[in-house]
């Protein structure tokens, strides 16, 4: 079977330069921000090296718009993206499935995430590793799974466990301990 034609799209939003791959089909891949538009475009292209830079069709530019609604904190749904998943282990297609339906400003943990498709606590870790190869981070929202106990867990996005942090505070999930009400006296 001959390999589907791949175009990209580097562009810019208030987080950083993002990627977007997509073929007839969907959204093949997507690279979460970097600095720099030349840094953006050697990661999306180490992993599609025959892509070409392309004019977004209409459903490409409304995903873009709406990554761009993302970084500027507005509540934005990828659920209904459609995407090109070909190569993809069955299981971790499954896991993505699923993940797609944490919504805004919820988490899980990659335990919680094997439970809900029938697999024992040991599948967390297939569900860890999935979540790590995710070719279209933030549409498929790997940064909302968390480790056991609520910690933030991996991220294999530049910046890390760092931007996983970032995002998760975008949609208003704070990880950390609150503030306590009342300051200390000092004494």
């Amino acid at each position: 079977m001959a390999e589907k034609a791949h175009q990209y799209l580097i562009f810019e939003t208030v987080g950083g330069f993002c990627g977007i791959a997509w073929n007839e089909i969907g959204i093949t891949r997507f690279q979460l921000p970097t600095k720099a538009a030349d840094a953006t475009e050697r990661l999306l292209l180490r992993r599609l090296p025959a892509a070409e830079s392309g004019t977004p069709t209409p459903e490409v530019a409304e995903v873009i718009a709406a990554v761009k609604r993302y970084f500027n904190g507005k509540e934005t749904d990828f659920s209904g993206v459609k995407l090109d998943l070909e190569g993809q282990d069955a299981f971790f297609k499954d896991i993505y499935a699923a993940a797609r339906r944490v919504g805004w400003g919820r988490t899980t943990t990659y335990g919680a995430l094997a439970k809900e498709l029938g697999a024992g606590p040991e599948a967390a870790k297939d569900v860890g590793q999935a979540m790590a190869k995710n070719p279209v981070a933030l549409i498929i929202p790997c940064h909302r799974v968390l480790a056991a106990g609520g910690k933030i867990g991996g991220f294999s996005a530049p910046g890390g466990s760092n931007s996983k942090l970032r995002m998760l505070e975008l949609e208003g999930v704070q990880l950390a301990p609150p503030q306590p009400a009342q300051q200390s006296l000092g004494f």
